[in-house]
């Protein structure tokens, strides 16, 4: 497990793709456009300057997370093995960011793949289903994850170096 110290903040601001960089910036200024130049024309009462820019800019950084979340939907996706075409349609046809909300709520854990035999393994199995290869440290009386350099288990208290952890893990506690 990191240090909270070393942990990045722009993580996964790397799964944001650029297409979907540049849709939000034209859809930041063409909001902008339309609140600043079209709309303001149209409407008889013009609100005071400082209640339309709070809510020009607003509506303009709305919109533009708007497609930054489809772009990052589309990116994390298939990192769960999710359809990212599915979920790209879900974000867009459900209105005020639901299908956002919903994404992040359904979501699968990632999946990687496992060192002995390349199976695909979600990130919380423990072992790899197609042989039986050790891919986490845990408790050999509870089975939760430990951290391969703990000495006792957090849940239950249990002495974990009674379990025989295999070499590969004590490595990388080391």
């Amino acid at each position: 497990m990191r240090d909270p110290e070393s942990i990045s903040v722009n993580e996964d601001a790397r799964l944001i793709p650029v297409w979907s960089i540049i849709v939000s910036i034209t859809a930041f200024v063409l909001v902008e456009y339309y609140f600043w130049w079209i709309l303001p024309e149209h409407q008889h009462h013009v609100p005071p300057l400082g209640l339309r820019i709070y809510f020009n800019i607003s509506c303009g950084l709305l919109a533009a997370l708007y497609f930054l979340m489809v772009g990052y939907v589309s990116r994390d996706a298939p990192r769960r093995a999710m359809s990212a075409r599915f979920w790209m349609a879900i974000c867009l046809v459900m209105p005020g960011g639901i299908g956002a909300v919903l994404y992040f709520l359904l979501r699968q854990p990632e999946v990687s793949r496992c060192p002995a035999c390349s199976t695909h393994v979600q990130g919380d199995f423990h072992f790899c289903p197609q042989c039986n290869y050790q891919l986490t440290a845990n408790c050999g009386h509870c089975f939760r994850s430990v951290r391969a350099s703990d000495q006792y288990c957090t849940r239950c208290g249990h002495e974990l170096a009674a379990d025989h952890m295999p070499a590969r893990l004590r490595t990388l506690s080391e």
